[in-house]
């Protein structure tokens, strides 16, 4: 079974710096995702130029097909050592996660990953290894639905040091906080963001180190289908109607005309959900098999900007209005089918017509454009 990583990467900087000296990077090759974490030994700019260096490397020699092998020795090798200090000027984390869940993980000098199942902390096998006389530590196992792992960067274990705690939240006690704070519905980035407001918090609103969390969580894929306007030929009504309710997942309808076919075709009456009307999107539908039943071209370009502008998912699950639903289920989803009909309104066609209908498949466009940005997968047909 082919399994669905949801990442979320939250950060803070040092107290004064302009840049934060941890980076991350994440790749998908063909057949697998790549997560790079890596801390630049100080802070500021010289950090942020040397950890950006590493995940850039490391990423890149990954996705073109170099063996993790080669990429941690290359790595490791040409990394400098601070003389005074003993210390990596970089040190790193890689996480590859196969789609079939097979999991590698290797750390050079950064804090131990942690990893878990829904509300429970478990340790995987390791092995240590020297690799162009540097320490590296791996880690092999399978992960599944509700698995994750927590990446890190040490200043998450400094916070707190003289100022809340003496010794800092340490890893035992970020282990604690991670098992009583895990949920199911949470996403990454959500989690993510929780884990550092909490370190911001023990630093006392002044981050005495670069601060990095990158949450994987691993989870069957999501699914939905959204089908969006009429067919031009109204012969393919029942086949689209068909092809909708034969896809697995999560179904979504935008436009009236569109709810209305689907609604006739089903033989079911489509309602209006006046709880869901605000000053600006009109109210949503309720048709019984249908997950969401939406209007068309406003709702789609107030979707679209949730979407281009990052509001987050908490945000939009505690809206009632049909643009924040639709953006909540299109983040939540890994794998969207756009059923798009290509019929001409001919309401659409006289004078006074808003532009914003006119421009509805440019924004159609437009919305795929940003979905697939943020590493969904999206296929489409057009009728």
């Amino acid at each position: 079974m082919k399994l669905r990583l949801d990442v979320g990467i939250s950060q803070l900087k040092k107290h004064n710096e302009e840049l934060c000296g941890d980076s991350v990077e994440v790749v998908r090759t063909e057949n697998a995702n790549i997560v790079v974490l890596s801390d630049g030994l100080g802070s500021g700019v010289k950090a942020n130029i040397l950890s950006q260096l590493t995940v850039k490397t490391a990423a890149t020699m990954l996705k073109m097909g170099g063996h993790i092998d080669e990429v941690i020795e290359t790595i490791a090798c040409t990394l400098p050592t601070c003389q005074i200090r003993n210390l990596a000027y970089s040190t790193f984390s890689i996480a590859q996660v196969m789609d079939d869940g097979r999991t590698y993980l290797v750390e050079y000098d950064n804090p131990q990953v942690f990893v878990g199942h829904h509300n429970k902390m478990f340790k995987p096998r390791r092995v240590v290894r020297n690799i162009g006389e540097k320490t590296i530590k791996e880690y092999f196992f399978q992960m599944r639905n509700n698995d994750w792992l927590v990446m890190i960067s040490d200043g998450v274990l400094h916070a707190g040091v003289g100022n809340v705690m003496n010794m800092g939240w340490g890893w035992e006690r970020v282990s604690r906080h991670l098992e009583e704070s895990f949920s199911p519905d949470k996403d990454a980035t959500e989690w993510a963001d929780e884990i550092t407001q909490l370190c911001y918090n023990l630093y006392g609103e002044k981050p005495g180190d670069d601060t990095t969390v990158v949450v994987v969580k691993a989870r069957i894929p999501n699914f939905v289908t959204i089908m969006i306007g009429p067919p031009r030929r109204k012969e393919d009504d029942v086949k689209v109607v068909e092809k909708l309710m034969a896809n697995p997942g999560a179904k979504i309808v935008c436009g009236g005309t569109t709810g209305n076919i689907v609604g006739r075709i089903l033989g079911r009456e489509v309602a209006v959900d006046l709880s869901s009307n605000c000053n600006k999107i009109p109210p949503m539908g309720i048709l019984p098999g249908i997950d969401l039943v939406t209007e068309g071209a406003v709702t789609l370009v107030y979707a679209l900007e949730h979407l281009k502008y990052g509001t987050k998912l908490k945000d939009l699950k505690n809206k009632k209005d049909g643009a924040s639903r639709l953006a909540a289920l299109l983040l939540q989803a890994d794998d969207i089918h756009f059923i798009v009909g290509t019929a001409e309104n001919p309401a659409l066609l006289g004078s006074g017509v808003p532009s914003i209908y006119t421009y509805k498949q440019h924004v159609i466009r437009d919305l795929i454009y940003v979905i697939k940005e943020k590493g969904k997968r999206v296929t489409e047909e057009y009728y």
